[in-house]
């Protein structure tokens, strides 16, 4: 069995809490050990629970899964080991679990569509752990509670990273029980914060690394690093810098060592972008950009137009292509014409911060000559009226060379962005 390293002083202090508390919040920057701690005491809680059904949820099932069932290798199937089995219970997956107190039954759910509350109605649960509950649907997290309120020995246990303040999960749910904890100290909220800093089992070294990684004024270090809710505002990309992001004369061996990828992001009535882009394995330059505005143009062009212009820009030298996987006709027209396209990784929220990670580091350069995607960066902002709401998108404007931007940086693999240095 995988044993967790040492837990600090602040993980303790909430890990005993959870025993004497029906509700059990842990919050914070991510691998700041949430999930490890939590399904510790859970299993703990488990194994002398009187109830039989108990429910473990994610916005997915796997979601589930990955967090609590696996766990980095510190889940329920290893605290259980040798003591438990997949199966199935009423048509819906399960873990059968031998326990000190008999065979429990632990339900495993996806809680993050509407309608997925539906699943779970017909049972009482005597525990329930959602992990990323702010990524739920508030009516799914409603009807967890509903759930469990026969339990003869209620345990909720939510874990989650920090979303803007107005995020709904705060308004509806955090800040009612918060509320009720203050009104009688004996309610029976335990609320934690965690960060990186929390967790033991990474080296000072490590954590080094990992700090490299971010740009300290960023949203994305006050969320990750310092667990802090903020809202996205203003400019997405504001480490933009006009002059260290920017070259005028490329590398001379530039084309030699790096590969060559177009990144495409297509329009009808919208402008459509591709971007060459050069990756070296340390840098990300884009070198050169095609956008045609259907609407500025006054024509709208064919798939098979686009497809003739992408074969012009691409010119003597084949490479492959990421292409916004919703232009499915565009992608067929490519792959007739022997262009080997990928489906693009439309992930924005992880792009953006990707993409901020290697600017910031001054790891993604662009040509003076991209006029179009220098424009674009001055221009690019978070969405106000929907931060106002919880919810964080950017404003569907200026947007279209930022998308194929974005989709070719989805696509490297993630120690290029754990190691990253300025």
């Amino acid at each position: 069995m995988n044993i967790p390293a040492p837990f600090s002083e602040n993980q303790m202090r909430f890990f005993w809490g959870c025993f004497d508390h029906w509700f059990n919040v842990a919050e914070g920057g991510k691998r700041g050990g949430k999930n490890v701690l939590i399904t510790m005491a859970y299993c703990t809680i488990l194994e002398k629970h009187p109830s039989r059904i108990h429910l473990i949820a994610g916005v997915s099932t796997a979601t589930a899964r990955l967090n609590i069932l696996d766990c980095d290798g510190f889940g329920l199937k290893n605290y259980f080991e040798g003591r438990c089995r997949e199966g199935t219970y009423q048509n819906r997956d399960c873990l059968y679990i031998q326990t000190a107190t008999g065979e429990k039954v632990v339900l495993v759910s996806g809680g993050g569509k509407a309608g997925d509350e539906k699943l779970i109605k017909g049972n009482t649960y005597g525990t329930a752990y959602i992990t990323e509950a702010n990524e739920c649907s508030e009516t799914f997290i409603k009807e967890v509670f509903d759930r469990t309120l026969s339990s003869p020995d209620r345990k909720v246990f939510h874990d989650l990273n920090p979303k803007a303040e107005g995020h709904w999960y705060y308004k509806t749910v955090l800040d009612f029980h918060e509320a009720k904890q203050r009104e009688n100290p004996a309610y029976g909220l335990n609320y934690g914060h965690f960060t990186i800093a929390d967790n033991m089992s990474i080296s000072d070294e490590q954590l080094r690394a990992v700090l490299a990684t971010y740009d300290r004024k960023s949203i994305w270090y006050a969320r990750d690093i310092l667990g802090q809710r903020r809202a996205a505002e203003g400019l997405i990309y504001d480490m933009f810098d006009f002059t260290a992001n920017v070259y005028t004369v490329p590398p001379t061996a530039m084309q030699a060592v790096s590969t060559r990828t177009i990144a495409v992001d297509y329009g009808t009535l919208n402008p459509t972008c591709f971007l060459s882009i050069f990756d070296d394995g340390e840098t990300v330059r884009v070198d050169q950009e095609y956008r045609w505005d259907g609407r500025k143009e006054r024509h709208q062009k064919t798939d098979e137009e686009y497809a003739d212009d992408f074969m012009a820009f691409m010119g003597d030298n084949p490479c492959a292509a990421y292409v916004d996987p919703s232009a499915a006709s565009f992608i067929t027209a490519l792959r007739q014409r022997g262009v080997y396209v990928m489906e693009a990784n439309n992930d924005v929220l992880n792009g953006i911060r990707r993409c901020s990670t290697l600017i910031s580091k001054r790891r993604l350069l662009v040509s003076k000559a991209c006029i179009g995607l220098l424009d674009e960066f001055g221009l690019y902002r978070w969405d106000d009226k929907a931060a106002l709401l919880g919810v964080e998108k950017p404003v569907k404007e200026n947007d279209h060379a930022m998308d194929a931007l974005r989709y070719f940086v989805n696509s490297l693999p993630d120690w290029r962005f754990e190691h990253v240095q300025a």
